[in-house]
């Protein structure tokens, strides 16, 4: 079926796993071959790891596709597609390689799909470079359904660095295509809430530590807000091995969503962790957008695949961003632009990204 291949270079921009998600993603939908050299090559280990090979595997057999190069620490891989198949599939990265970041590259391929999916996904649930399995769930999920996406997530397990072992169980319907996005109201913050959580052996004063440092934090700069972050632990049978951290997440009076997290370390004080999280939050909502900094990255294929023009306020572009915008305009024809928010709620951070979307079409549907 792959008439077309592209050719993309992996140490570009933000250099690292994003640019083999995003272009294997795009690859995959419209039906083309994709050559990537240099994976990787902006991180301290280039070349393929677990994750990202596995994230790749599972993209070659949702469409019964082509992969070279396909084993650890490789530094150029050539993904060679087909056509779409709904179905059951598995990936399982097999160390605490992130769960989400198999999401990632998977859903927005088995949106094209000629049926249902259901994709079991193992790996770490809560792991330092990715989203948090909370953030898909809270943040992500809600957000990428305003395009007309329609997924569960099931969490099975919890799983920590650096064990994995989580689970979770994804399923997804395919559409006919995805409808633009508007999102350019902020509102007011109406809402903070979250939970600290421990799992395996560690005590339950360690989350109780970081939910009050967190609210103590937050309440310096938002005093007139009921703050309601919940210290867990986590229950037995539904975590694998040792882990601590939080997720913080506020809501807008228009339905805006944004969260911030952290994870705990050996050696370093849970206050600090709480603290952490709370800052993140807060540089979150004083721009003004109406996206956090890990959502807005996150938007962008969904933006490039949508039928009509798609327009979203978000804080100051980061690289990640950036470089998702690069790879969907040199894969696809959408057209993207960036401009400083010129309103009363604007400040010198606040941005409008437009799109004039692709409008991918489901041709199975």
């Amino acid at each position: 079926m792959a008439a077309t291949t592209f050719e993309m270079d992996g140490s570009i921009m933000e250099g690292g796993g994003q640019i083999l998600r995003v272009s294997a993603a795009l690859s995959c939908i419209q039906g083309a071959s994709i050559k990537i050299n240099n994976v990787r090559a902006g991180r301290s280990t280039p070349g393929l790891r677990p994750q990202h090979l596995s994230g790749l595997e599972l993209v070659r057999d949702l469409c019964a596709g082509h992969l070279e190069g396909g084993e650890v620490g490789s530094t150029e891989i050539t993904l060679t597609t087909g056509k779409i198949k709904g179905g059951d599939y598995t990936a399982d990265t097999k160390t605490a390689g992130s769960v989400v970041l198999l999401m990632q590259v998977s859903l927005p391929c088995v949106l094209f799909a000629d049926s249902p999916s259901v994709l079991c996904l193992k790996g770490g649930t809560n792991a330092e470079m990715a989203p948090q399995i909370d953030y898909t769930l809270t943040v992500f999920k809600p957000m990428v359904e305003r395009f007309g996406v329609n997924f569960d997530c099931d969490l099975k397990m919890r799983g920590y660095y650096p064990k994995g072992g989580g689970e979770i169980i994804v399923k997804t319907n395919p559409v006919k295509q995805l409808t633009p996005v508007t999102l350019t109201e902020r509102g007011t913050i109406t809402k903070i809430y979250g939970r600290a959580f421990v799992a395996g052996v560690l005590p339950h004063k360690l989350a109780k530590d970081m939910s009050a440092a967190a609210v103590r934090y937050i309440r310096k700069e938002i005093k007139d807000l009921y703050i309601n972050i919940q210290a867990v632990r986590e229950k037995k049978d539904e975590s694998f091995g040792n882990g601590n951290g939080i997720i913080l997440i506020a809501e807008s009076s228009t339905g805006c969503v944004f969260a911030a997290s952290a994870l705990g370390k050996k050696g370093v004080y849970a206050d600090k962790v709480g603290c952490e999280a709370a800052e993140m939050l807060l540089r979150n909502t004083r721009h003004n957008g109406c996206v956090d900094e890990y959502m807005q990255d996150q938007m962008i294929i969904f933006m490039a695949l949508a039928h009509g023009t798609s327009r979203i306020r978000t804080g100051p572009l980061t690289l990640h961003t950036q470089t998702a915008i690069h790879i969907a305009e040199q894969l696809t024809k959408a057209k993207f632009t960036v401009t400083k928010a010129e309103d009363q709620d604007s400040n010198e951070d606040t941005h409008i990204i437009e799109c004039q979307g692709i409008g991918m079409t489901n041709a199975s549907l």
